[in-house]
């Protein structure tokens, strides 16, 4: 065989896998993939300084992981200029996850290294989130500042 028939053969086998690779890596980047996974009819409720936020959870592992605590009576306070969390009594589970898109104002994450629910009132961007869910009807309640008994439950 010469060389130009083996570069030619090789050249079409790299070609074949990659061809064959294109449509799995897209697939990995569609905006509904296991990382942003559809929404459910699961709600929840959150609770604090007389305010009351609801939110629809994701169809995902951490999501369902979250309602198997509730309810929860924890504590809310304010983290840095774009969210306020609530540290959990333990870790859930981060099966499934992985980068997602479409970062908005009023979503609900899980922060991985940590274990604390992140409720964000304004813009952000960190790839250690779990996207749990979204604000039902806007997210003001987080705009007030400061640290309050919180009560989450499923509605």
């Amino acid at each position: 065989m010469s060389m130009t028939s083996k570069f030619m053969s090789r050249r079409a086998v790299l070609g074949g896998t990659l061809a064959a690779a294109l449509p799995l890596v897209a697939q990995g980047q569609d905006e509904r993939g296991p990382a942003d996974p559809e929404s459910t009819n699961v709600r929840i409720r959150i609770s604090f300084n007389n305010l009351t936020l609801t939110a629809t959870l994701s169809d995902n592992p951490t999501a369902r992981d979250l309602i198997s605590m509730l309810p929860l009576n924890l504590k809310i306070e304010d983290y840095g200029r774009n969210e306020k969390i609530v540290h959990l009594p333990r870790k859930l589970t981060e099966e499934g996850s992985g980068a997602f898109g479409n970062e908005q104002p009023g979503d609900l994450c899980y922060v991985k290294p940590w274990g604390n629910l992140a409720l964000f009132h304004a813009d952000y961007r960190w790839d250690g989130l779990i996207r749990l869910g979204r604000f039902d009807n806007g997210f003001a309640p987080l705009l007030v500042r400061g640290e309050y008994p919180v009560r989450i439950e499923r509605i």
